[in-house]
Protein backbone atom coordinates (compact mmCIF):
# COMPACT_ATOMS: atom_id res chain seq x y z
CA UNK A 1 0.00 0.00 0.00
CA UNK A 2 0.94 3.61 -0.88
CA UNK A 3 0.62 6.45 1.17
CA UNK A 4 0.91 10.52 0.68
CA UNK A 5 3.53 11.76 2.74
CA UNK A 6 5.27 15.43 2.73
CA UNK A 7 7.88 15.57 0.20
CA UNK A 8 9.31 19.16 0.83
CA UNK A 9 8.30 22.24 1.71
CA UNK A 10 9.68 25.80 1.45
CA UNK A 11 8.26 27.59 4.16
CA UNK A 12 7.39 31.12 4.63
CA UNK A 13 8.53 32.61 1.48
CA UNK A 14 7.20 36.15 0.46
CA UNK A 15 5.16 36.25 -2.60
CA UNK A 16 6.91 38.61 -4.79
CA UNK A 17 4.50 39.42 -7.86
CA UNK A 18 0.80 38.21 -9.51
CA UNK A 19 0.31 37.57 -13.23
CA UNK A 20 -3.67 37.50 -13.43
CA UNK A 21 -3.24 37.00 -17.22
CA UNK A 22 -0.78 34.21 -17.46
CA UNK A 23 -1.82 30.84 -18.16
CA UNK A 24 -1.70 29.68 -14.68
CA UNK A 25 0.96 28.56 -11.71
CA UNK A 26 3.57 29.64 -9.48
CA UNK A 27 6.94 30.68 -10.66
CA UNK A 28 9.52 29.38 -8.17
CA UNK A 29 13.13 30.96 -7.77
CA UNK A 30 15.03 27.85 -9.66
CA UNK A 31 17.75 27.57 -6.52
CA UNK A 32 14.56 27.00 -4.17
CA UNK A 33 13.05 24.51 -6.15
CA UNK A 34 16.37 23.05 -7.26
CA UNK A 35 16.97 22.49 -3.03
CA UNK A 36 13.51 21.70 -2.51
CA UNK A 37 13.80 18.86 -5.09
CA UNK A 38 10.53 20.28 -6.32
CA UNK A 39 10.50 19.42 -10.44
CA UNK A 40 9.38 22.11 -12.81
CA UNK A 41 5.18 21.31 -13.39
CA UNK A 42 4.95 19.37 -10.14
CA UNK A 43 1.41 19.48 -8.61
CA UNK A 44 2.39 21.50 -5.31
CA UNK A 45 -0.10 22.89 -2.28
CA UNK A 46 0.22 26.90 -1.93
CA UNK A 47 -1.21 27.77 1.80
CA UNK A 48 -1.00 31.60 2.30
CA UNK A 49 0.28 32.38 6.00
CA UNK A 50 -1.58 35.95 5.48
CA UNK A 51 -5.27 34.94 4.74
CA UNK A 52 -5.63 31.45 5.26
CA UNK A 53 -6.25 30.24 1.46
CA UNK A 54 -5.54 26.63 0.30
CA UNK A 55 -4.88 25.72 -3.53
CA UNK A 56 -3.06 23.68 -5.61
CA UNK A 57 -1.50 24.52 -8.56
CA UNK A 58 1.86 23.34 -10.34
CA UNK A 59 5.53 24.76 -10.04
CA UNK A 60 7.17 26.89 -12.86
CA UNK A 61 11.03 27.42 -12.58
CA UNK A 62 11.96 31.44 -12.30
CA UNK A 63 15.26 32.78 -12.86
CA UNK A 64 17.80 31.40 -10.78
CA UNK A 65 18.76 33.73 -7.66
CA UNK A 66 15.86 36.00 -8.59
CA UNK A 67 14.06 35.59 -5.23
CA UNK A 68 11.07 35.63 -7.34
CA UNK A 69 7.61 33.78 -5.74
CA UNK A 70 4.93 34.67 -8.50
CA UNK A 71 1.11 33.46 -8.64
CA UNK A 72 0.10 32.85 -12.11
CA UNK A 73 -3.56 32.34 -13.75
CA UNK A 74 -6.65 32.29 -11.30
CA UNK A 75 -4.21 31.54 -8.49
CA UNK A 76 -3.16 35.32 -8.13
CA UNK A 77 -6.58 36.24 -7.16
CA UNK A 78 -6.03 34.50 -3.47
CA UNK A 79 -2.57 37.08 -2.31
CA UNK A 80 -1.25 40.06 -2.61
CA UNK A 81 2.41 40.68 -3.18
CA UNK A 82 4.07 40.59 0.28
CA UNK A 83 1.79 37.84 1.20
CA UNK A 84 3.83 35.04 3.29
CA UNK A 85 2.97 31.64 2.03
CA UNK A 86 4.27 27.79 2.17
CA UNK A 87 4.68 25.96 -0.49
CA UNK A 88 4.90 22.15 -0.27
CA UNK A 89 4.79 18.85 -2.21
CA UNK A 90 3.40 15.37 -1.65
CA UNK A 91 4.24 11.71 -3.62
CA UNK A 92 3.26 8.76 -2.58
CA UNK A 93 5.59 6.30 -0.14
CA UNK A 94 5.68 2.74 0.66
CA UNK A 95 5.53 2.22 4.78
CA UNK A 96 9.05 0.21 3.73
CA UNK A 97 10.18 3.51 1.75
CA UNK A 98 9.07 5.47 5.22
CA UNK A 99 11.17 3.91 7.30
CA UNK A 100 14.70 5.78 5.58
CA UNK A 101 12.45 8.81 4.40
CA UNK A 102 12.27 12.47 5.60
CA UNK A 103 11.02 15.44 4.01
CA UNK A 104 13.27 18.42 2.52
CA UNK A 105 12.39 21.79 4.61
CA UNK A 106 14.20 24.79 2.77
CA UNK A 107 13.58 28.01 5.23
CA UNK A 108 14.44 31.26 3.29
CA UNK A 109 14.64 34.90 4.52
CA UNK A 110 12.08 38.26 3.67
CA UNK A 111 13.66 38.07 -0.33
CA UNK A 112 13.11 34.48 -0.30
CA UNK A 113 17.09 33.88 -0.19
CA UNK A 114 18.46 30.32 0.61
CA UNK A 115 18.71 30.57 4.83
CA UNK A 116 18.74 26.87 5.74
CA UNK A 117 18.20 23.36 4.14
CA UNK A 118 16.94 20.51 7.02
CA UNK A 119 15.58 17.37 6.86
CA UNK A 120 12.37 17.44 8.87
CA UNK A 121 13.81 14.44 11.30
CA UNK A 122 16.32 17.02 12.19
CA UNK A 123 13.42 19.66 13.14
CA UNK A 124 11.94 17.05 15.33
CA UNK A 125 14.87 16.35 17.28
CA UNK A 126 15.05 19.95 17.97
CA UNK A 127 11.55 20.41 19.74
Amino acid sequence: MQRTFLLAKIHNCTLTAVNIDYMGSISIDQILLDKAGILPYEQVQVVNITNGERFITYAIPANPNSGAIELNGAAARLAICGDRLIIMSYGQITLEELKSYSPTVIIVDEKNRLLEMRRYDDLLSKT
